[in-house]
């Protein structure tokens, strides 16, 4: 651990995780903080808004913006996320690029494209446990032609943990001098609600396969907190009946296999016991309405 300086007694920012869909942003980001708090799925596009997580180290607060995966699609939901991560990017102080090491480097070139404020940022190269020795040396060397863009560049593997501490000192490095900005005790500054509403999402992705997940969302629609149980009522919306049907299963074994994993994990989270009732509702094109968009929580302001 390095001496804290009497000139930068302590440091805060934020830092914005971008790369492009399943880079392992949110991976990171729950290996970083040793907790499970960022939705993570096998399936790219998963991540929809921005999530605030943040990491202590040394005399750093670190706040992490989680965004989704940089792509382009025309429908308004995924423009929507676009445009998060767009922000997220000029908000900033610090923004780290996530490529996954078997990538090519057009992702990265669309990034720097997208960066039009030129916020600082640090490559981190995910996944090298994918790859042999020899292939990371050669993709670090593609880099190197572009070394005057970014402040450094940092292999790391979740699965092996490997690069955390290397990480977590770069990204401490550029930070500005600055007092903490939240209690330190705080791991994320997104609600209950929120966390909630992503578990049983997370949920959804890990039990139905194909583009149902994709055209369902959830909306949370009470909460009632007590010592030792949580009361949460929730919708899940869809586009279409048929998707209903499909989400609800054979006598409501589908709906039952999506609560009782979404419940386990929001016990998890909570360390307490969760009562969870889940409800399927059909919102025909909410995905491709600004109207609907807005009512679920995804404002274009």
């Amino acid at each position: 651990m390095r001496a804290t300086s009497s000139e930068c007694p302590t440091k805060a920012g934020f830092v914005a995780v971008v790369g492009r869909p399943n880079a392992g942003k949110s991976t990171l980001l729950n290996w970083l903080v040793g907790e499970k708090l960022a939705m993570v799925s096998k399936k790219a596009q998963a991540t929809r808004k921005r999530m605030n997580i943040i990491v202590m180290h040394d005399n750093a607060q670190i706040i992490f913006v989680d965004t989704p995966g940089i792509h382009e699609k025309e429908r308004l939901l995924n423009q929507f996320m676009l445009s998060e991560a767009i922000k997220a990017i000029g908000d900033c102080d610090l923004v780290l690029f996530l490529a996954p090491a078997k990538d090519r480097l057009e992702h990265y070139e669309k990034f720097l494209k997208l960066n039009a404020k030129n916020r600082p940022h640090i490559v981190v190269l995910t996944k090298i446990d994918e790859v042999s020795q020899e292939k990371l040396l050669k993709k670090i060397a593609e880099y190197q032609k572009y070394q005057e863009n970014f402040l450094a560049l940092v292999p790391v593997s979740v699965t092996k943990e490997i690069g955390r501490e290397r990480l977590l000192d770069e990204i401490t490095t550029h930070l500005p001098c600055s007092p903490w900005l939240y209690d330190p005790e705080l791991m994320t500054t997104t609600n209950i609600r929120e966390i909630y509403k992503e578990m049983i999402r997370e949920s959804i992705f890990d039990n139905l396969s194909d583009e149902i997940p994709y055209e369902t969302d959830v909306i949370i629609e009470k909460i009632e907190e007590l010592p030792n149980l949580d009361r949460v009522q929730a919708t899940i919306i869809t586009e279409k009946k048929s998707q209903k049907m499909i989400l609800v299963g054979k006598g409501g074994s589908t709906i039952k296999r999506i609560g009782r994993d979404a419940r386990l994990k929001m016990e998890r989270f909570a360390g307490k016991k969760i009562f969870l009732e889940l409800f399927v509702s059909v919102k025909s094109g909410w995905s491709k309405n600004k109207k609907s968009l807005s009512e679920i929580g995804y404002s274009f302001e």
